[in-house]
């Protein structure tokens, strides 16, 4: 298998089924060399197992390509770091830190429990840090070594973490933080030779099921505009060489649109020069607000 990330070795977490599954095969498809990572657990957290993630090994193998499994917790900070490790004890290095594991449990904020709270934001918004961190370091220390990485790391945020998404709360707020993190990492890793972006897909999964209930038909023309797999090639172009220049990025993936997202910016303001007195600010909010752009509806509301 030869293609655009030919001979590069690419981490791919929550690989086992859905988006994920689709961006292992997609980059082996391409040439990489591929760490399939599946904790195996249900929407609920529960019910862990290896068996998703080896079968997208198999998969890849069959085709010629090169894959293994990798079963942690990225969340856990042991874990993450061990499945960075897989990466480098099975193919020499890593060029590619792809993440995408996550889990949903969804309930209106006024209803949530602590524990519901906890275990989303645990996995997408600590699980995307704990990857980036141990990928990061070692990315580091190749530079400092005088071996400058062309590294890649592609996040997952969503529309929910850009617009909000009602009874999604935990899941907003994590991808909230993802987009930002994204943000950051690629100003402070720069130096190192790393490109950091990030996604926001929209594509039918087992996370996805009930949203996208009405576009589970067949599609009257062949395009399938919620299938997995048309998110994966702009993932897989952002993890090449090609994209050196490309940072600090959140894109929104959706069928055949490919779109790039405006986050927050400098508005318009007003500067008295002096302490505003809280009498005087009605006047000034509004005036502000209208001169602003409307922001975009929340999902769901």
């Amino acid at each position: 298998m030869t293609g655009i990330v030919d001979g590069r070795v690419v981490i791919v977490t929550g690989a086992g089924r859905g988006i994920g599954r689709a961006h292992a095969l997609a980059f082996a498809a391409e040439g990489a060399a591929v760490v399939v990572n599946d904790y195996g657990v249900g929407l609920d957290g529960a019910e862990a197992s290896s068996g998703p993630a080896q079968q997208v090994v198999e998969e890849i193998r069959a085709a010629g390509g090169r894959a293994v499994t990798n079963p942690s917790d990225v969340a856990d900070w042991a874990g993450a770091e061990a499945l960075v490790r897989t990466a480098i004890d099975e193919f020499g290095r890593l060029d590619v830190l792809v993440n995408n594991a996550g889990f949903l449990r969804d309930r209106m904020l006024v209803n949530m429990s602590e524990a519901e709270w906890d275990a989303v934001t645990r996995v997408h918004l600590k699980g995307h840090f704990a990857m980036l961190r141990h990928a990061a370091g070692y990315w580091r220390d190749e530079s400092k070594a005088g071996r400058q990485p062309d590294a890649r790391v592609i996040n997952t945020s969503s529309g929910a973490g850009l617009l909000g998404s009602i009874g999604q709360g935990n899941y907003a707020a994590a991808k909230a933080g993802i987009a930002e993190m994204t943000i950051q990492a690629a100003a402070e890793m720069g130096r190192y030779g790393i490109t950091v972006n990030a996604i926001a897909p929209a594509a039918r999964t087992r996370m996805t099921e009930t949203t996208f209930a009405d576009d589970m038909a067949a599609p009257e023309d062949g395009f399938d505009a919620m299938a997995p797999e048309n998110v994966s090639p702009l993932v897989v172009w952002l993890g090449s060489v090609e994209s050196a220049d490309i940072t600090g990025r959140v894109f929104e993936v959706e069928g055949g649109k490919v779109s790039v997202a405006q986050g927050w910016r400098h508005g318009p303001q007003r500067d008295k020069g002096a302490r505003w007195e809280p009498a005087e600010l009605g006047t000034v909010v509004r005036g502000l607000i209208a001169e602003a752009p409307a922001p975009e509806a929340v999902y769901g509301a």
